[in-house]
């Protein structure tokens, strides 16, 4: 699962999304892409799973570029604790995705064999998401 080697600081605030993504919303690696259509914090377990889906349904052919990184840590407190005593612990790791970023690439195989491997990685994200190609391709 990814997750920051070191972090500066070990909790975060939660922060709101609003906006479109400022950078990242152009394909520079492949030919295909996965875009989000709503903002989401997708978490690194979701992240691994449509990896996997990914690499999986393309039977290794192809490359895969993964164009989010999950830098902000989620805290949560155990159940049935009373309010107060400090913040909990950090739980999971997630990434803030906006509207119009790009979250994976694909190269190396063909537009139908990327669409099906985007669909099936989809299913497995929180947000809306569209399949998108390179001018030349």
């Amino acid at each position: 699962m990814l997750q920051p080697k070191k972090p500066k600081y070990r909790k975060q605030f939660k922060g709101r999304m609003h906006g479109n993504s400022k950078g990242g919303n152009l394909l520079n690696f492949g030919s295909f892409g996965l875009k989000a259509l709503t903002p989401a914090r997708i978490t690194s377990r979701q992240i691994e799973s449509a990896r996997r889906c990914i690499s999986r349904h393309l039977k290794r052919s192809g490359r895969v570029w993964i164009r989010i990184f999950p830098d902000v840590p989620v805290t949560k407190k155990p159940a049935e604790v009373r309010q107060g005593k400090g913040k909990g612990a950090v739980e999971f790791w997630a990434a803030r995705v906006k509207p119009g970023k790009i979250l994976f690439e694909i190269d190396g195989v063909s537009k139908d064999l990327a669409a099906e491997a985007f669909l099936l990685a989809s299913a497995k994200l929180p947000n809306k998401n569209k399949f998108v190609t390179r001018l030349g391709a």
